[in-house]
């Protein structure tokens, strides 16, 4: 019937991820392991989200800049399967803090989304791609499940536990979660081919020269933003359209210039490769948690730690992640993973990011897992208990025990 609306199809689950970026995935890929019938819910046809459709193709550092490791678990195994397949090498000497090397690698955006695929379906996952998440379904003060829609038509599906890793919140919102939200400076990567990278190539004998990107915009602070550039809301439909064609003007009008500048072969020897497929948005909009870690709590310890990620700009400072930055207030059955999860300002920059959003992708999977098996929610659960598992896992649970 013209307009109908009704709900063709139901699915129930054990745990159930929304979002398939690289937090939704390592959530996943944590629940699954541990025996839960588990689902994971990606609106594009990609899993790894900005690590992959993205293009934002370096996998940050596991360790500070001491030669300390701080990241462990899914978080490190995903480092490992971002390279599997395509170019990148974790530097050797990250372990010496006189090199300045850390534990990290860039990678190739296709060649990590085909290492993603292969381990999710070994893990048994439920994949739903190319599935749009519409809303939340609550019963009382518990999230009990979402409604999608996909080629099938809408559906809904339920699970004993939901995972929000969709970067936005976008699970708890639509649930009346408090959330708060964020600007973002306009920015652009993409990937780039150009007949210096190829010569580079070839004189090296190898192709990770062609793994080449091009960047344009305002970083994480604003510097090199075009001047008079307003900030963008990526919660805001018209601010979503704006961004992606203003970062593609900005581009379009670099390769104009530039080949311009190399003469009549200029568009032959350098273009455009592959442009990324979803807004590159820094951060948008996460939940108010039960607890939100704050600016200037770096090398703080808290008794609900969960685990720890050095900050990416330099390593010196390390974050300790209280497990109550992930448990949205006023709101039962459901745990956050990734840029969503409550902080602050200085601490949602160090949190965005891939080994951040992958380490707490695979606490929420734990906590879901507990959850479902003991009949509880998330918050309800006994930390010490979480933090028992976590350790088996060979976290580090206190920033105290670091070398200075």
């Amino acid at each position: 019937m013209f307009g109908d609306r009704s709900f063709k199809y139901s699915k129930s689950y054990d745990v159930l991820v929304a979002g398939g970026g690289v937090a939704g995935a390592a959530a996943a890929l944590a629940a699954a392991r541990a025996g839960m019938h588990t689902a994971l819910v990606e609106k594009t046809i990609i899993f790894g989200g900005l690590a992959t459709s993205g293009l934002i193709l370096i996998y940050l550092p596991l360790s500070d800049n001491r030669g300390n490791q701080v990241t462990f678990g899914i978080a490190e195994e995903l480092l490992h399967e971002s390279i599997k397949y395509g170019p990148g090498d974790v530097p050797s000497d990250w372990r010496n803090p006189d090199t300045r090397s850390r534990y990290m690698a860039r990678f190739s955006p296709a060649a990590f989304t085909l290492a993603l695929d292969e381990v999710l379906l070994k893990a048994g996952v439920d994949l739903w791609l190319d599935t749009l998440i519409c809303d939340s379904i609550v019963t009382g003060n518990r999230v009990t499940g979402i409604e999608v829609e996909n080629k099938s038509g809408r559906g809904t599906m339920h699970a004993k536990c939901v995972i929000d890793a969709t970067g936005d919140a976008d699970v708890a919102y639509k649930a009346g979660a408090p959330c708060v939200e964020q600007g973002n400076w306009l920015c652009i990567w993409s990937m780039e081919a150009s007949l210096e990278q190829a010569s580079a190539a070839v004189a090296e004998g190898s192709g990770k020269k062609l793994n080449a990107d091009r960047r344009l915009g305002g970083s994480d602070r604003g510097n090199g933003t075009p001047e008079g550039m307003r900030k963008f809301h990526g919660t805001d439909g018209r601010d979503v359209s704006e961004f992606a064609l203003e970062g593609r003007k900005m581009l379009r009008e670099f390769y104009e210039k530039e080949q311009a500048r190399r003469g009549p072969s200029g568009r032959n020897d350098i273009f455009p490769m592959t442009l990324h497929t979803m807004a590159q948005f820094r951060t948008t909009r996460r939940i108010e948690g039960v607890g939100t870690l704050e600016n200037g709590e770096f090398r703080k310890h808290f008794d609900d730690c969960v685990g720890m990620v050095a900050d990416w700009r330099g390593g010196r400072d390390v974050w300790e992640i209280p497990y109550y930055t992930l448990i949205p207030k006023d709101l039962k059955g459901l745990i956050a993973a990734g840029r969503c999860i409550s902080t602050e300002d200085q601490p949602w920059e160090v949190m965005r990011v891939i080994q951040a959003a992958a380490h707490t992708g695979e606490v929420a999977g734990v906590a879901a897992t507990m959850a479902v098996k003991s009949d509880t929610t998330p918050d309800a659960l006994d930390i010490q208990t979480i933090q028992n598992e976590l350790k088996k896992r060979n976290f580090l649970l206190d920033v105290r025990e670091l070398e200075q």
